[in-house]
């Protein structure tokens, strides 16, 4: 493997992200014509930082399509509890897209699966090549960590990153990256909306998995658990399997896959000129230091 690298971008988590921290005290940045603007604004700021920091040599970004996927055909609760989206964000989703793309960065979304899910498929794919780095603020995403696949989640303040491999995530969460996934079987996840295991907590989980492996280590095992945590499980078996399944990063969807599309290689007047129309012109600036990332 050489030392090309691809990072695989959490769209709408840097999307949402730049919303939020751009409707402060309720001013949304717009053009003169009256685009609402501040979420793309955003999502700007925070990737091009994260291309100079990390400096890929490939660049994917990954999109929630509108719409259900799998899960909710499972569980018509999964993600029931979001909330709509802000009217000044809906006009934002293709905008940003249209901005990805005038970098010559590829779109990638998939009918009936999340954005995870093609981010987990092409770290896969990708890993067996080159360096993969998944840019996101979803916990989630530290399943899909490899030797081959950091995860770079995304920290409060502009800039400041917590960077995922096995080792790291041993040290500082105790937990193995498939771990992860039986942890959300067990405690669910409240921004998901799947309940685990009632009455089971973060702290319990860890334990009985540290103790046991996983799911199937714990059920081997009933008979030498505490009364309590024993007639919980068991009360909630279905559901146990059934979240599991929901925080399951799918690694195997049909996502097209096109390392040369990829490569990182901006035309800087293309991305100038869209600058330009949506007025970010505290932004065109950093333009000419893109030529220098590609370069290095």
């Amino acid at each position: 493997m050489d030392d090309r690298k691809v990072m695989l971008v959490d769209g709408m988590a840097l999307l949402f992200r730049g919303y939020f921290a751009n409707s402060y005290g309720g001013y949304i940045r717009k053009t003169s014509a009256g685009l609402p603007t501040n979420a793309v604004y955003g999502f700007l700021k925070y990737w091009l930082d994260a291309v100079r920091t990390f400096k890929p040599t490939h660049v994917v970004c990954c999109w929630d399509l509108s719409g259900t996927s799998f899960r909710t055909e499972k569980y018509d609760g999964y993600k029931a509890n979001r909330p709509e989206a802000p009217l000044e964000l809906i006009p934002q989703f293709d905008l940003v897209k249209d901005v990805v793309a005038s970098f010559g960065v590829p779109n990638v979304g998939l009918p009936g699966f999340e954005a995870d899910d093609c981010i987990g498929t092409l770290s896969r794919r990708f890993s067996e090549e080159m360096h993969v780095q998944v840019l996101t603020g979803d916990h989630d995403m530290l399943q899909l960590v490899t030797e081959r696949v950091k995860v770079i989640i995304m920290k409060k303040g502009a800039g400041n990153y917590a960077v995922y491999d096995p080792a790291v995530l041993l040290e500082e969460k105790q937990l193995t990256p498939a771990q992860f996934i039986d942890l959300k079987g067990l405690v669910g996840d409240t921004s998901d909306n799947y309940p685990g295991v009632k009455g089971i907590g973060e702290k319990t989980a860890v334990k009985l998995l540290l103790e046991h492996g996983s799911i199937d280590g714990i059920l081997d095992n009933l008979g030498t658990l505490t009364k309590s945590v024993k007639s919980k499980i068991e009360a909630d078996l279905d559901m146990l399997h059934l979240c599991r399944e929901l925080a399951t990063i799918k690694c195997d969807a049909p996502v097209e896959w096109d390392m040369e599309a990829s490569l990182w290689n901006p035309q800087l007047h293309l991305v100038q000129s869209k600058f330009e129309e949506l007025e970010f012109n505290s932004l065109i600036k950093e333009v000419g230091k893109l030529s220098t990332v590609a370069a290095s």
